[in-house]
């Protein structure tokens, strides 16, 4: 069954001294500040485009990497997952980087890199963002 979530954004003013508010329609978790500053320059308490994907991108790989391992029968007690959106103003998301942790039973380092690297490729959100070189750096620990 396919599933859509909706979210709006609405922008005052030119891009530089504007601001907009992104709001979380489907799940109502609430209404995040951006603006050009905290995109290009310091966060300052507000959210960017880049933060968002960092945000959709650590959580799907996470559930991709937990759904191979234990497909693989070796299911994680815990993966954390950092996701790193690097912004460069004139041209774009210039790449990603996933840092992950497991706590993975049963599992050695190159069969838990290797799931990772699996989870990488196929999570949704990495195939939406085929156009961005995604690297990863997977640890046990």
């Amino acid at each position: 069954m396919a599933t859509t979530r909706v979210a709006h954004t609405v922008w005052e003013g030119e891009l530089f001294k504007g601001s907009g508010t992104v709001t979380f329609d489907t799940s109502g978790i609430g209404d995040y500040p951006v603006t050009w500053a905290s995109r290009a320059e310091t966060a300052n308490g507000r959210t960017s485009p880049e933060e968002l994907i960092a945000a959709a991108h650590s959580s799907c790989f996470s559930m991709a990497l937990s759904n191979g391992l234990t497909g693989a029968g070796k299911p994680p007690t815990r993966l954390t997952t950092q996701a790193e959106v690097t912004f460069q103003p004139g041209d774009g998301i210039t790449g990603i980087h996933l840092t992950v942790s497991g706590e993975v039973p049963g599992i050695d380092a190159d069969g838990f890199t290797a799931a990772a690297e699996d989870a990488k490729a196929n999570c949704p959100v990495s195939q939406a963002l085929t156009g961005t070189r995604i690297t990863l750096t997977a640890t046990l620990g």
